[in-house]
Formats: structure tokens, sequence, C-alpha cells
């Protein structure tokens, strides 16, 4: 993603409408895909996802709009705690993916409904370490399960579309472990909430959630 110096630079160079004004990056690839075959039973009224499928602020966007998220958290995963800053993520050599954790009541919406929503509008699993305008693996699509029922369903799912052919192109998206979850700096923390008319959140972040609305119209919250 462009940080904010970026961002600044290019409004005042003048720059900002043709540095944004691609519109394939914009909506990455839209695509509502089939329900996963496989859901787990339902346990408890809590439960804890990570999702890594390029800048955080637009995965973190898409899910705190869907029906049975508690909570949102913007930070990095498959790295250590010791580089997990984002100026030193930005380089691309510590092993993190910007990611989203997700809390979630299970009896409201299943590990399995959240992973459709993040193939069919948050991700683009066939770009390597990559999503849209922003290149490097800090921005590839991973998934962190945190449960073993998590890696059975998303093992699952991913051989379950990459047999269906739903992609133009072979699924790149990871199941990785991580060996912790950091939570981002202050100012990356609901990013899109709090500057919905930041340039590369109209651009980029704001189609996902406007296809979240009209593809999962039972899953929507305001």
């Amino acid at each position: 993603m462009f940080g904010p110096k970026s961002i600044a630079a290019l409004l005042l160079a003048g720059g900002a409408l043709v540095a944004f004004s691609n519109p394939g990056v914009a909506a990455g690839a839209v695509k509502q895909v089939p329900a996963s075959a496989l859901k787990a039973p339902v346990a408890g009224t809590r439960e804890t996802a990570i999702f890594a499928g390029g800048c955080f602020w637009g995965v973190q966007g898409v899910f705190a709009h869907v029906k049975g998220v508690v909570s949102t958290t913007a930070g990095y995963a498959g790295g250590s705690a010791a580089t997990a800053h984002y100026e030193t993520v930005s380089t691309g050599t510590t092993g993190h993916a910007e990611a989203v954790k997700v809390v979630f009541d299970p009896r409201q919406v299943n590990y399995a409904d959240l992973l459709r929503i993040y193939f069919s509008v948050v991700t683009d699993p066939t770009e390597l370490n990559r999503q849209g305008p922003d290149e490097g693996t800090q921005y590839r699509s991973a998934l962190f399960p945190q449960t073993p029922g998590q890696v059975r369903i998303a093992r699952a799912y991913l051989a379950q579309l990459s047999r269906a052919h739903v992609f133009a192109g072979p699924i790149v998206t990871r199941v990785e472990r991580a060996p912790g979850f950091y939570q981002a700096e202050t100012y990356h923390q609901a990013f899109m909430a709090r500057n919905p008319n930041y340039p590369y959140i109209v651009i980029n972040d704001r189609p996902k959630v406007e296809a979240l609305r009209r593809l999962f119209p039972g899953s929507w919250k305001a």
C-alpha cells in the first residue's frame, strides 16, 4: 500500500489520479465462489481466525462489515516479534504478511463462510506475493488457521476451489503456521473506517466492501 508520505507526495505533484486510475486493480478479482462443502460444528461463542490478502486496510474493512464478526485487528503474521513493525515489514524481508485477526461468533458465521467471503471479495488468490498495486511477500495471500479444524477446512476448501477451476489461474494462497500475531501500529487500525475518502481506500478497498454488500446481503452489517 502507499504510506501517508507517499500519498501526500502524489497529491502535491498532481499525480494522484494517475496513480490510482486503474479500475481493474481497484475492484480486484471479485467473484462469488461456491460455498465450502465442509463446515465446522458450532462450539462455543467465540473463535479467532487470521487472514492475509494484501493491504490490511481493505481486509479489515471487509471483515468489519460481516455479520457475526465481533472484532478485527490489523497486524502482522508469519514472522517474529522483533521485526513486526511497519517500516521493517514493508521491506518484504521479515517473513510477515500484513494480516487481520478476526474474532467471530460461530453461531452466526462459520469459518467456512468467512473463507468464502475471503476468496470472493477480499483477495485475488491467483496473484503471487502481491495484490493489486502492492508488491512483496508482505502482501501475499495466506491463511493462518488457529485450530486443527480450521486447518482441515482451509485445505479442503482450497482443494475444492482448485478442482472446480473457479479462477482463471492456479490458486497460490497458502495455508501457513504463524509463531504469533502482532498488532499493527495504532494509525493502521480501522484505517478504512476512519479515512473513507483516502485515495487508496476509494480506489482499491471501497469496491470490495460494496461487493460484500451486493454478493452477500445476508452476511452484511452496516
